[in-house]
């Protein structure tokens, strides 16, 4: 359980009393991110049942983004703004990198949180329907299952050091397969066939994202790891709502 203690320690503000730094149960950790996702879904959750009985759709959902934001620190945020602040630059790979690392915020990172927590806000807002609040529960579990690929799949840049390097070596292919099966098992029996639509549209999102991202930077690494979490779910939250199921 060190191995997951880790994991929330690193994706979460949740206090772990229980945590024993070791390097190797670093490395796990990154199998159970999905399982962190819930951990995270049934705060958020049990965050926006209390909220929309008492307030507005609207500002239920701002509450409840205010506790999302909270509960995982911004550190995938932070990562979704480094990764538009770099590409957004349109300038060489080793530019885009080094802009990627700089702790200063661009004007393109800042207006790529604002559109994103906007989109979340609005798709959290239409949750307040009859029957729909349980759906949250799966945006962040399929966001931390869907970057088990990216770590997977695709290489760490050799050129950076950050704290995502050498996670993707305690990534098993067994970890990957059960997690999905988990997710997609609960998302039918708790959820709905729209629900496991949304998981697998976004997991198409993330294989393209990441690859596209990939393809400029030749690899991926702890901010590109934030923006696919962020990014894939800003986009099953949309096609949750969307108005396609109607």
């Amino acid at each position: 359980m060190n191995a997951f203690f880790h994991a929330i320690a690193f994706f979460t503000r949740i206090p772990v009393p229980w945590l024993r730094p070791s390097e190797a149960a670093w490395k796990k950790s990154v199998n159970w991110y999905p399982a962190v996702g819930v951990v995270i879904g049934l705060l958020l959750w049990g965050v926006h049942q209390a909220s929309v009985h008492l307030f507005s759709p609207w500002l239920a959902a701002i509450l409840t983004l205010g506790a999302w934001v909270y509960v995982t620190g911004g550190l995938h945020l932070d990562g979704w703004m480094d990764l538009v602040d770099g590409l957004g630059s349109s300038r060489p790979r080793e530019q885009v990198l080094a802009i990627m690392k700089d702790s200063r915020v661009g004007a393109m990172g800042v207006i790529a949180a604002i559109l994103l927590l906007l989109i979340k806000a609005g798709g959290v807002a239409e949750l307040a329907h009859p029957g729909w609040g349980l759906y949250l529960l799966f945006v962040p579990f399929a966001a931390r299952t869907h970057v088990l690929l990216s770590i997977r799949l695709w290489p760490y840049l050799s050129v950076d050091k950050g704290i995502g390097k050498g996670i993707s070596e305690g990534l098993s292919a067994f970890s990957v397969i059960v997690s999905y099966v988990l997710l997609l098992g609960a998302g039918w029996f708790l959820g709905s066939w729209q629900v496991v639509a949304a998981i697998v549209i976004s997991l198409v999102f993330v294989l393209l994202f990441s690859r596209s991202v990939a393809s400029k930077l030749g690899g991926l690494n702890g901010d590109c790891y934030g923006a696919v979490i962020e990014s894939s779910e800003a986009v099953m939250l949309l096609v949750l709502v969307g108005s396609w199921w109607a």
